[in-house]
């Protein structure tokens, strides 16, 4: 009996199989010997041996790791803004500290593993004390409902009353993947539907989600009230902002992956909301 818990993430999935260190669970030495030479075949990283409820728990403790880092830089985001500073120098600086790694913070957390494997890592033990991992779940699960308020606070501003037509672009969780799995913008468009007009616009998502999906970015955007950017595509960068603006009905952008600079969208005519800039 062996476990030999996997590290890969979509668009890496091969590459990490084969590069990565991995950790080897093993019942006993003719387990463990059998699966190196298994593995032996396959990865070029270091394997290392361990029991199986280490390798178990070191599986679901990366996880919530990550998780516990982006709900503090989330944090320190929302913070931020409050205040009237930009998150995005703030983590500039901290992490010019020697042993600081501050994450990037955003519209949350999607994918398959760091939404459950918090919650598997604590659900066995049964008299510990369950804080900090909890409260960074909180956290994360947050920040989509955050990115609605942003929406609702922009359209006051601009006091935009009854049904806005809004395009949520990005559909998957993860940049440049056709990855859904538990994305913040499943959560945006489910609390934005019955309130406005969706429109969402994904280049690799094959299927949509309630709402009408697009491949085009301007179709998304043409006559849009409102651009709520949860993903950060490659091509949302190479974005013309003056185009972008001459087709929108009315011109806000929500930027939940600080793909935008604040300062030139507000320049150029835009209402400008983003997570962490305040």
């Amino acid at each position: 009996m062996i476990h030999c818990p996997e590290r890969v993430m979509p668009g890496r999935l091969l590459r990490n199989i084969k590069e990565y260190d991995r950790i080897l669970g093993a019942y006993d030495d003719a387990s463990a010997k059998i699966a190196m030479d298994f593995y032996g075949r396959i990865v070029e990283g270091r394997i290392h041996r361990t029991s199986l409820i280490n390798a178990e728990i070191t599986k679901t403790a990366e996880n919530a790791y990550r998780d516990v880092q982006i709900a503090f830089a989330n944090e320190v985001a929302l913070l931020c803004e409050e205040l009237g500073a930009d998150v995005f120098e703030v983590r500039r600086l901290v992490n010019r500290c020697p042993f600081r790694d501050m994450h990037i913070p955003g519209s949350g957390v999607g994918g398959y593993c760091l939404p459950k494997d918090p919650w598997l890592l604590l659900s066995s033990a049964k008299h510990s004390k369950k804080e900090v991992i909890p409260a960074a779940r909180r956290v994360n699960e947050y920040m989509p409902l955050h990115m609605i308020g942003l929406v609702w606070k922009a359209l006051e501003e601009r006091k935009l009353e009854g049904k806005a037509r809004i395009a949520i672009m990005g559909l998957s969780f993860l940049r440049d993947s056709d990855d859904t799995r538990n994305s913040p913008s499943l959560v945006i468009i489910d609390g934005l539907a019955n309130r406005h007009d969706l429109i969402v616009h994904d280049p690799f998502v094959q299927r949509s989600y309630k709402v009408e999906m697009v491949r085009d970015a301007n179709t998304a955007m043409k006559d849009a009230d409102c651009a709520v950017f949860v993903t950060d595509h490659s091509c949302y960068k190479d974005l013309d902002l003056v185009a972008v603006k001459s087709m929108m009905r009315t011109p806000i952008i929500i930027d939940g992956r600080n793909i935008f600079d604040a300062e030139k969208c507000r320049r150029l005519g835009f209402t400008y909301k983003g997570v962490g800039k305040g």
